[in-house]
């Protein structure tokens, strides 16, 4: 019997979904839009490498743009752009010129956020994760060993207060903060956060895309508040009805809209 050989396949199509973080943009103007970047993240790396996919929609009647900048600015908090969708022809042809590729827009509604100009209110959105459709699978290959679920992430408990530029990160899970969050510090989680004192800083829930997170705060005087990378700041001052009091930060699916609001509400507690 002649040896049997086997070849190695020198290319494999796997089914696979990836988290894109769509960036609802509507402004072209790099400083502008560095500005509302450096408000809702701060001056470090926010994200992990996040792939981005631009959303020109909302950017008025552009017809190009300093693309290359645009891409180092979300790059310095972790956001690497692979295309644009949306937009005018010319701006999506200027695009293209400057490597990025165009892309439809997905079947499913994004998680979404916007940047622009960071003090206008209603503030600006800057979108967060959507998935892209998975690819199918096309070559023939043993039956896929099972996948284990992933671990349960322990709530994380704060019991210090946290100063002005100091930050915190509940990756993968809850955060509850038994001290004041002070003005300049920062609070995020991928799950929900509860603060059981006085939040002066800034708190950032659902980081990872989730939008049925939530912000509980029993004594609401916040700079920023997001979930799911829809944010609302508060530069001039929380509004009297809200300000010391207990409240709640949760998104609601606007009416014959595929996209959802971000609603900051008082916090029936009896």
């Amino acid at each position: 019997m002649p040896p049997t050989t086997k070849t190695s396949q020198l290319i494999e199509f796997k089914g696979t979904t990836l988290p894109i973080v769509v960036i609802s943009l509507r402004s072209l103007q790099t400083a502008d839009l560095a500005d509302a970047a450096s408000t809702l993240f701060g001056d470090d790396p926010f994200f992990d490498g996040d792939a981005a996919v631009l959303e020109l929609s909302a950017a008025g009647d552009a017809v190009s743009a300093k693309w290359q900048i645009l891409k180092e600015v979300l790059r310095a908090h972790g956001l690497n752009v692979i295309g644009v969708r949306g937009g005018s022809e010319e701006l999506r042809q200027s695009a293209g010129k400057a490597g990025l590729p165009t892309y439809a827009a997905a079947a499913r509604s994004p998680r979404t956020a916007a940047v622009g100009d960071a003090a206008s209110a209603p503030p600006p959105a800057i979108e967060a994760p959507v998935e892209t459709p998975a690819v199918q699978e096309t070559s023939p290959a043993a039956p896929p060993a099972a996948v284990n679920a992933p671990a349960a992430v322990p709530t994380m408990f704060v019991t210090r207060p946290l100063r002005s530029g100091q930050q915190l990160y509940a990756r993968g899970g809850d955060l509850v903060v038994l001290a004041a969050v002070n003005s300049g510090a920062e609070v995020i989680a991928d799950g929900n956060i509860h603060i059981y004192a006085p939040l002066h800083g800034r708190a950032l829930a659902g980081a990872s895309g989730s939008t049925e997170a939530r912000i509980i705060c029993t004594h609401f005087d916040a700079q920023l508040v997001s979930v799911a990378g829809l944010y609302r700041t508060f530069d001039g001052g929380v509004p009297a009805e809200l300000a010391g009091k207990p409240v709640q930060v949760r998104l609601v699916e606007k009416a014959g809209e595929s996209t959802s609001k971000l609603v900051v509400e008082r916090l029936q507690t009896d």
